[in-house]
């Protein structure tokens, strides 16, 4: 009889080892295994949120399939102190793994809305976006543009939102004086505004910063990427550039930066003006003229005069040879690389051919016939003056 006992006892607990294991085996798949997620979604962790109430969450929006799983699981991981407040875009089909990994990141939140400070050349302007969990493309909530346009409605109700990301985003071409006088307009930035740095020593680029960051530290951030930037350029530079020094390159990366935007010419415009360097021709270009009137300090907002063109000042082009003293904008990275890097060609004129784009020449007499094509578009537009390289 005992023996009896003993023999069912012991089979009753092997069964129970091999259900237990089950259920363990089980609780791995489903932990490891594809949601139940049909479309992506952005899903917000409250501050102060616990995991229980955290994983309940989940388990409503459809993202895992049971709330205990996801609990059991992250405490099993020693992940349950790792949940991270903020808005996480969450992929359809992410396994519980997945999201656990997603919500214990850290850093900046992957979803909800960002607050994009735009720095151009022209204005500087708010941009509040949300991101689109479907698409993973940003849409645009609300802009404006600070001290001209009334604040939007939106974006006052957006500025409490603790995940709110905040951004500064310095375009290309735009002088560091713009750059400066932007950053006194930013009022959810703190800390005092910097003296103007050396111009084209700021990289354009987008910075993430915190609502009441240092701006000295921003600038200071945007300072130290320029000068790594020029670096790693200058040391891939093509065998023979007619530059002593990484500064005189990066003179010319802001000249090629102010004359096209568009990508596919920066190689030929800067092959234009190593070319006219080389040979000992003056460079000719309306945008050093135009810093030499404004100091970088706005847009001049009219052509040029001819007396600004006869005056000798150390950015005109027209009177003096070689390159201009200091840059006359902060360049971004391809245009630094196409400086240090130009295209192969002879040409050593260009001029705006209508499209936004510019015709290019070997010859005077080919770069008439181009500007005189670029005349007759002026004056059926009613436009006036012209951009590029004037002949001799």
């Amino acid at each position: 009889m005992w023996r009896s006992i003993a023999s069912n006892a012991l089979t009753l607990f092997v069964l129970v080892l091999l259900a237990g294991a089950a259920v363990v085996a089980w609780g791995r798949q489903e932990f490891a295994g594809e949601g139940p997620l049909q479309d992506a979604i952005c899903f917000k962790v409250e501050r102060g949120a616990n995991l229980s109430g955290i994983s309940d969450a989940l388990a409503e929006q459809g993202v895992v399939s049971s709330a205990a799983i996801f609990r059991i699981g992250t405490d099993y991981a020693g992940r349950g102190d790792d949940l991270r407040f903020g808005s996480y875009l969450i992929e359809a089909r992410a396994s519980m793994h997945d999201v656990l990994a997603d919500l214990t990141a850290g850093g900046q939140s992957t979803c909800g809305r960002e607050v994009n400070y735009r720095i151009g050349v022209a204005k500087a302007d708010v941009l509040l976006r949300e991101l689109d969990p479907a698409t993973q493309n940003f849409v645009e909530v609300a802009r404006f543009e600070p001290g001209v346009d009334p604040v939007p409605e939106a974006f006052t109700a957006a500025e409490d939102e603790a995940d709110l990301r905040w951004r500064v985003t310095v375009a290309e071409g735009v002088t560091s004086w713009q750059v400066i006088d932007a950053l006194k307009r930013a009022d959810f930035l703190g800390g005092e505004v910097p003296e103007v740095p050396a111009e084209g020593s700021i990289a354009p680029d987008s910075y993430e910063v915190e609502r009441g960051g240092d701006r000295a530290a921003l600038v200071a951030a945007m300072v130290e990427r320029q000068a790594a930037v020029l670096a790693e350029e200058w040391a891939n530079r093509a065998g023979i550039v007619p530059y002593a020094t990484p500064e005189e390159a990066l003179i010319m990366a802001s000249i090629v930066e102010k004359e096209t935007g568009i990508p596919e010419e920066r190689g030929q415009v800067a092959s234009v003006f190593v070319n006219r360097l080389e040979q000992g021709m003056k460079l000719q270009t309306d945008p050093t003229v135009i810093y030499g009137v404004t100091n970088g300090e706005g847009v001049l907002g009219r052509g040029l005069r001819q007396s600004e063109l006869r005056r000798e000042t150390p950015y005109n082009t027209y009177v003096i040879t070689g390159l201009p003293p200091t840059p006359i904008a902060n360049p971004g990275r391809a245009a630094i690389r196409a400086a240090l890097n130009p295209d192969s060609t002879d040409y050593l004129f260009f001029v705006a051919d209508g499209t936004g784009g510019h015709a290019f020449a070997e010859t005077l007499s080919e770069h008439n016939d181009n500007v005189a094509r670029w005349r007759e578009i002026e004056a059926q537009a009613g436009q006036e003056g012209a951009t590029g390289v004037q002949g001799e």
